[in-house]
């Protein structure tokens, strides 16, 4: 069964007024009163918040590259793996082809040796 997705956007002006209304599920009384030393405790304490430091080494300014429509084969188990990720599958297996290009670029490895099947 797929799971159902309940995302809603709100502007500033809707959530405020949202506030004023009671209408969430938030003490602010209580969040209000929290000193800023306890605000970043109650942060770092949530374990769905990632408190790691964002890698920017991969980072690039502007858009990446036009995209070239193709058509490739591909192995069905390699195809199989990509596609149980999800929709956008094709993007992440262009993430994975771009990482590849990048690390063989870095390493001065612009030629790659195939193997051929015989």
């Amino acid at each position: 069964m797929k799971k159902e997705e309940h995302i809603v956007c709100y502007t500033t002006e809707e959530l405020i007024a949202m506030r004023e209304r009671g209408e969430n599920r938030t003490d602010w009384a209580k969040v209000d009163a929290m000193t800023e030393e306890e605000l970043e405790a109650s942060i770092a304490a949530d374990p769905d918040d990632v408190h790691e430091e964002l890698d920017w080494t991969q980072a690039f300014v502007g858009l990446p590259p036009g995209k070239k429509h193709i058509n490739i084969r591909v192995d069905a188990d390699v195809l199989d793996w990509f596609r149980s990720k999800g929709r956008g599958y094709q993007t992440y297996m262009n993430s994975v082809l771009r990482a590849f290009v990048a690390s063989k670029a870095k390493s001065g490895q612009d030629n790659v040796n195939h193997a051929k099947k015989g």
